[in-house]
């Protein structure tokens, strides 16, 4: 498992509020979409991305995370394993302070890269299951 307990806490409680979502569409049927609503729930702002950039939960959509044109705090990943690591490197070029890669998306190199570059990272947990352990 990549992402202790105190990372998690430190991404969910103090990295800031504004999530990209890549992966996020008005697909409902979709994880991204349920997990972002829960995110919302709990007070950030989700951003989605997705080559669509459709608008979902009431937030514009970007196409990718360089079209964003504000900062984000933090970049979650719904995209298979194999496209996440570049992902991960666009989060690091815009400046997110931390990157999540959700269930099942897992990127060893990425991880690291990330890391070296001074964010937070967690990989192969979901947000949607861990903010409300918070408590």
């Amino acid at each position: 498992m990549y992402g202790d307990s105190a990372t998690i806490r430190k991404i969910l409680t103090e990295s800031g509020d504004t999530w990209a979502v890549v992966g996020l569409s008005s697909n409902r049927s979709r994880a991204a979409y349920g997990v972002a609503e829960v995110l919302k729930h709990f007070g950030k702002r989700v951003v989605p991305v997705h080559p669509k950039a459709e608008t979902v939960h009431g937030e514009q959509g970007y196409a990718s995370l360089a079209d964003i044109p504000f900062a984000v705090d933090v970049v979650d990943v719904f995209v298979n394993s194999d496209l996440a690591g570049p992902v991960a490197d666009e989060a690091v070029a815009i400046g997110a302070k931390a990157v999540w890669f959700q269930l099942g998306v897992i990127d060893e190199s990425a991880y690291d890269r990330t890391r070296a570059a001074g964010l937070d990272m967690v990989m192969d947990h979901c947000p949607a299951i861990e903010i409300p352990r918070l408590g």
